[in-house]
């Protein structure tokens, strides 16, 4: 029998022990080297102390003797040193949308964001990776100090289970704010629904500071497929501006036809800058999602 990893405070349990086993055997993706602070599990441009060769280059008065590679000497009479890859930690930043309309949908997209960013911070720390993150809501950004290694686990949960969503997010200007700041680079994870309109600004932000993207488009299935029928009145969560429909057949279809053109307007923007686009519909299992979608899609492995 299983048991739950519980919080210091009166947060409930997040994760099982057992799915954090599962969990401890994926690794993030990243597509690029970066510069880490610390020793960890991944190649960095840096020349180190690992047993993958990276480089030649010419001896220098100082050099380890131990390092010339001697059959190169034999064939060139010439001295070169064997480099050697530098394996780093690296910071991945988890950036959450915490505005109001997150906690929109049935299964909610706010608490199946809480536990994917859970799930992906674990990840990370678990793989010796550093993490940062912000939750992007009620009209500012709200970071975490830099968390690193698998004690820092119930941290990172607790966190997460400590935000929640309100006001708007204004995705533009404070993405762009993070992207300004937040050091050292890395890849970075962005769960959002993507409603604001000024998405497009913050994630070419992102870009634009050398950041690895990838976008993790969560919509609940009332979104994707809206079960509505007669004369109604939709309320935007986050503006509370009204407006009086009629949901008929001709309606919802172009309401879908609207969507798919949306969707592959992010597809399309995300190809063109090399950011990494998943949609997900809360419907699918985390389970499903982690070990099955996310690893096909080659965010995790």
């Amino acid at each position: 029998m299983s048991h739950l990893i519980t919080q210091p405070s009166q947060s409930p349990q997040l994760f099982s022990e057992s799915f954090l086993r599962q969990l401890d055997q994926l690794v993030l993706v990243s597509r690029r080297m970066y510069y880490g602070q610390m020793p960890g599990e991944r190649r960095s441009p840096r020349r180190g102390q690992s047993v993958e060769f990276a480089d030649y280059r010419s001896y220098v008065l100082g050099d380890d003797l131990r390092a010339v590679d001697w059959n190169v000497y034999a064939r060139l009479e010439k001295l070169f040193v064997k480099l050697f890859v530098a394996e780093e930690e690296t910071t991945v930043h988890l950036l959450l949308d915490a505005s109001r309309s997150m906690g929109f949908g049935h299964p909610g997209k706010w608490p199946y964001a809480v536990r994917l960013a859970g799930a992906l911070g674990y990840i990370a720390l678990a793989g010796m990776d550093r993490i940062r993150a912000a939750a992007l809501g009620d009209g500012g950004l709200r970071p975490t100090p830099a968390m690193r290694g698998k004690r820092q686990a119930l941290t990172w949960f607790g966190w997460l289970q400590a935000q929640q969503p309100r006001g708007q997010a204004y995705l533009g200007p404070m993405l762009r704010e993070y992207a300004a700041y937040g050091r050292p680079i890395g890849p970075a994870l962005v769960l959002s629904d993507l409603l604001d309109p000024s998405w497009e600004e913050g994630l070419a932000a992102l870009c634009h500071h050398q950041f690895e993207v990838t976008v993790l488009h969560l919509l609940s299935p009332q979104e994707v497929t809206p079960d509505l029928e007669g004369d109604l009145k939709l309320v935007d969560s986050e503006t509370g501006q009204a407006v009086e429909i009629t949901a008929d057949y001709d309606l919802l279809t172009h309401y879908r036809r609207r969507l798919a053109a949306w969707q592959e307007q992010i597809r399309s923007f995300c190809a063109r800058r090399g950011i990494h686009y998943v949609f997900i519909e809360t419907s699918l299992s985390l389970e499903t999602l982690l070990f099955s979608l996310l690893r096909r899609l080659r965010v995790v492995k």
